[in-house]
C-alpha cells in the first residue's frame, strides 16, 4: 500500500511537471538583457522541466530503478496524452520521445553510481540524461527535416545571433537548445540541494543489478 501511494504521487508529481513543460516550451522569453533578446535564447520550459530529474532520482534512491521506471512510464503515457490535447502533436512526439530516453538513462546511470558520494549519482545521472533528452527534444521540435511530423515553426528556425549575441547567426532553434542545456545544468545543479535536504527521511534502496 506504502509502495502504491508512493508511486501515485511521484507520478503525480512527473506529470505535471512534464505538461507544464510542453506547454511552456512553446513561449520564448520575453524582453531583453544586456542587449540580448531572452526570446532568442530561451523558452519557459527550460525552467520547469529539470524538476522531471529530481522526482525520478527521488523515486530511483527510495524504491530503486524497477519502481522509477513505472514512474517514468507512468509520466510518459499520461503526460503525453495530456500533451496532445495542450500543445502542438509534434511538440508532444518530441517531448514524449526525449522524456522517455533521457529519463531511462538518468535512471541507469543513477544506479551505477548510488554507492558513490551522495551528489555524484543524481548530477551525472542528470547531466548524461538532460544532454540526449536536449537533443532529441529540440531537432524533433524544430529541426526542418522533421517537417513529416509537423508544420516548422517559422520564428524557431529563422536565423538570430548565436545565444542571441554572437556570430554567426544560425536557427534560433539551436541556440534554444544550448540555454536549454545550459539552464538544465544550472537547475539540476539547485536540485541537489532539496535532493540532499530529502536523504535523511528516505529510506535508501538496496542496491541491486536491477
Amino acid at each position: 500500500m506504502r509502495l502504491t501511494r508512493h508511486i501515485l504521487i511521484y507520478s503525480l508529481l512527473m506529470t505535471l511537471v512534464v505538461v507544464a513543460s510542453n506547454i511552456l516550451v512553446q513561449f520564448p522569453l520575453s524582453g531583453e538583457l544586456a542587449g540580448v533578446q531572452l526570446g532568442d535564447l530561451l523558452t519557459y520550459g527550460a525552467f520547469t522541466y529539470p524538476v522531471a530529474f529530481l522526482v525520478t532520482d527521488l523515486t530511483n534512491r527510495q524504491f530503486g530503478p524497477s519502481t522509477a521506471r513505472k514512474v517514468v512510464f507512468v509520466g510518459f503515457l499520461v503526460g503525453v496524452a495530456l500533451s496532445f490535447a495542450t500543445s502542438q502533436p509534434r511538440i508532444a512526439i518530441a517531448s514524449g520521445s526525449a522524456y522517455l530516453v533521457g529519463q531511462l538513462l538518468d535512471i541507469s546511470v543513477f544506479n551505477r553510481l548510488r554507492r558513490q558520494s551522495w551528489w555524484k549519482a543524481p548530477l551525472v545521472g542528470s547531466l548524461v540524461g538532460s544532454v540526449l533528452d536536449t537533443v532529441i527534444f529540440f531537432s524533433v521540435s524544430f529541426a526542418p527535416f522533421f517537417v513529416f511530423i509537423g508544420a516548422n515553426d517559422p520564428f524557431a528556425i529563422g536565423a538570430a545571433p548565436l545565444l542571441g549575441a554572437f556570430s554567426p547567426e544560425i536557427p534560433r532553434w539551436i541556440s534554444w537548445a544550448i540555454g536549454d542545456f545550459s539552464v538544465k545544468m544550472t537547475v539540476g545543479l539547485v536540485m541537489l540541494l532539496p535532493y540532499g535536504a530529502l536523504m535523511s527521511s528516505l529510506k535508501p534502496y538496496q542496491a541491486t543489478n536491477a
